[in-house]
């Protein structure tokens, strides 16, 4: 019924590439946790890319960022890799608050902006390793 296919690496980031669009649609919404989640999710698609280059077989269906970078072995700027862990460490709270209005106070405009123009800056760096 469901052929189960092999997604290439590029078609991986063609949805990380549309996930950070989502992200900056979103964004432009006022709607700043989930634009720090499809932030997560494009980052995750492109190491999940990574992964499936390397590997030739399809990634994991997990979201840790720090265990695609770790499997795939990257050699990643700091300043890239405290992105990552921090994008990582948000994860479950921004997938599931357990207090919204928490969520929303912590992510205002001002740094929501910079962790979108982080995403942009690290889907750039991970596309170059395709």
């Amino acid at each position: 019924m469901f052929e189960n296919k092999l997604k290439s690496p590029e078609e991986w980031f063609k949805q990380a590439d549309y996930d950070l669009e989502t992200a900056e649609a979103i964004f432009k919404a006022g709607k700043y946790i989930y634009t720090v989640f499809m932030c997560h999710l494009s980052i995750e698609k492109a190491l999940k890319g990574l992964y499936n280059k390397k590997f030739k077989k399809d990634p994991p269906k997990i979201h840790n960022l720090n265990y695609f970078c770790e499997k795939i072995n990257l050699t990643l700027s700091e300043e890239i890799r405290n992105y990552i862990d921090k994008l990582n460490s948000l994860c479950v709270p921004i997938r599931y608050p357990d207090e919204l209005e928490k969520l929303l106070k912590d992510y205002k405009r001002d740094v929501t902006e910079i962790v979108l123009n982080q995403a942009k800056e690290t889907l750039a760096c991970l596309k170059q390793m395709l």
